[in-house]
């Protein structure tokens, strides 16, 4: 995880719980719907679907970075149960997760990153929908393939030939496992890989943005 934590903040963890520090359990739960305003204040929206999307979205990619990371470089997934994970806001600045006293999920490496998305994605996504934002499963779902692939990208980036290669793992969840449908993922050997959703992030509703790279909507000159 130290060696994880040169890659960026997306890739870092805390070792200790803290000042300020609460369970994940907390924000797919009480904490939610406080994050999501605080989210749809920064861009700009308020508490919507927009700010609940950018909110989700957020939260898997930090979520795929450590888990496919540690992957990447030790063959091995860290136990990101919502009660293990804690996490926190600083002023004026993004979510920051700690991991106290990590330790290895048992089993292959392709169970523990599936266990990512049963443990936390599917909780929180659940969590969204109940929260009377009017965000669709499908967006929810491409959220989730688009912050794995995010993760993919920057990991392979920064850490070119890690011990482990990390793109079968990723092309494994988008093709067969949890992930699978949520969108079009290439890779060539030497050429690199590329991936299209299959939906949208409601992003581009943000006053000053645009379509992600990623985007089924992309080049249509429309969104919805």
């Amino acid at each position: 995880m130290r060696a994880l934590a040169a890659v960026g903040p997306f890739f870092t963890a805390d070792a200790g719980e803290g000042e300020g520090y609460r369970p994940l359990t907390e924000l797919y739960g009480d904490g939610l719907a406080g994050y999501v305003a605080q989210v749809g204040l920064r861009i700009g929206t308020g508490p919507d679907k927009v700010a609940a999307s950018t909110a989700h979205l957020g939260i898997a990619s930090r979520l795929w970075s450590l888990a496919l990371g540690a992957a990447a470089l030790s063959g091995q997934v860290p136990d990101l149960s919502p009660e293990r994970v804690h996490w926190r806001v600083p002023t004026g600045g993004s979510l920051v997760l700690a991991l106290p006293k990590p330790v290895a999920l048992p089993g292959p490496v392709g169970d523990g990153l599936t266990a990512v998305a049963e443990a936390n994605l599917n909780v929180l996504d659940e969590a969204l929908r109940g929260g009377g934002y009017g965000i669709s499963p499908k967006v929810l779902r491409g959220n989730s393939a688009s912050a794995l692939v995010g993760a993919l990208r920057v990991l392979t980036g920064a850490l070119p030939g890690t011990p482990h290669d990390p793109v079968p793992l990723a092309a494994s969840l988008l093709d067969t496992g949890p992930l699978a449908g949520t969108g079009t993922f290439i890779h060539e050997q030497g050429l690199g890989f590329a991936f299209m959703r299959n939906s949208c992030c409601l992003y581009y509703r943000v006053e000053g943005g645009g379509y992600c790279g990623d985007c089924v909507l992309r080049g249509r000159g429309r969104g919805r």
